[in-house]
């Protein structure tokens, strides 16, 4: 069967935008997991970005991941991320992360603001209210 060429171009262009990259989902609200493919585009965000860098055999950190959690829901205008040092070293490490948890605050890709070791909810407040305004 010969085909129409216009069919046959409609086909490719079909085939290529198929087998591209999908962008990046929409941020929803909650914590976002950063890993290589979405951590520099999530802080590049105008809006205030806080991270948490923590691993899962730190006590501190899990200690403060329920705050973190529900903290979350309380700065709307905040994003919450998490990095798993462990599995992101890259990270960490671009960053200066010697202990954990640490919280770093970015805006706009910049660091902003950063606080070391479980700060509870009154550091977390600090800081989102700091940079929220």
């Amino acid at each position: 069967m010969s085909e129409d060429p216009e069919i046959a171009k409609i086909m490719q262009k079909k085939m290529e935008e198929m087998l591209k990259p999908k962008p990046e989902p929409k941020i929803e609200p909650g914590i976002i997991d950063l890993n290589d493919t979405n951590f520099d585009q999530t802080i590049s965000a105008e809006n205030p970005t806080l991270v948490d860098f923590w691993a899962e055999w730190c006590g501190p950190c899990k200690s403060m991941h329920p705050i973190f959690e529900s903290l979350s829901k309380t700065y709307p205008n905040v994003k919450f991320a998490r990095v798993n040092v462990d599995n992101n070293q890259n990270i960490s490490t671009k960053y200066a992360v010697q202990s954990i948890p640490t919280f770093i605050m970015f805006k706009s890709g910049q660091i902003v603001d950063k606080m070391m070791g479980a700060v509870g909810a009154p550091g977390i407040h600090m800081i989102c209210k700091k940079h929220s305004s």
